[in-house]
């Protein structure tokens, strides 16, 4: 089901992003939760708001033939241009194959949140993902 949101969403600008890390494509992205489901939202346990946006991070292994998912330690903070810290707690999802880590943050209307999220996997990978989003109530 998840494949469908970030495959639904590929086309939205800056929706979707990646940043490759030696042998590793981290894709990233971060959207209001209204754009999913309630299906979906009840079944991950994801709050469904017009105040609450969702952090969606899944590593990819791109030394290997089709890439598979790989399971990482993660954690990361939120926060908007006042400087207010939100720590991301960050849910596991598996389907099938895939991987994903999903974290839910609050915002505003016209609100701006950087992201600082640090991901590791073994000793074959410790890096951090900085990025922003501005988030907008719909």
């Amino acid at each position: 089901m998840l494949v469908l949101i970030g495959i639904s969403f590929s086309g939205l600008a800056n929706a979707e992003q990646k940043q490759k890390v030696g042998n590793y494509d981290i894709h990233y992205m971060a959207l209001s939760s209204t754009f999913i489901t309630p299906a979906i939202a009840k079944t991950y346990g994801i709050e469904r708001s017009r105040y609450t946006g969702l952090v969606n991070i899944t590593v990819l292994d791109a030394s290997q033939e089709h890439m598979p998912a790989v399971a990482v330690e993660i954690s990361g903070l939120a926060n908007n241009l006042l400087d207010a810290r939100i720590e991301l707690e960050f849910k596991e999802i598996r389907e099938g194959d895939s991987i994903y880590y999903i974290a839910q943050v609050p915002y505003r209307d016209d609100q701006e949140i950087n992201f600082d999220i640090s991901i590791k996997y073994n000793s074959k990978l410790n890096t951090s993902v900085k990025f922003k989003q501005k988030f907008y109530i719909d």
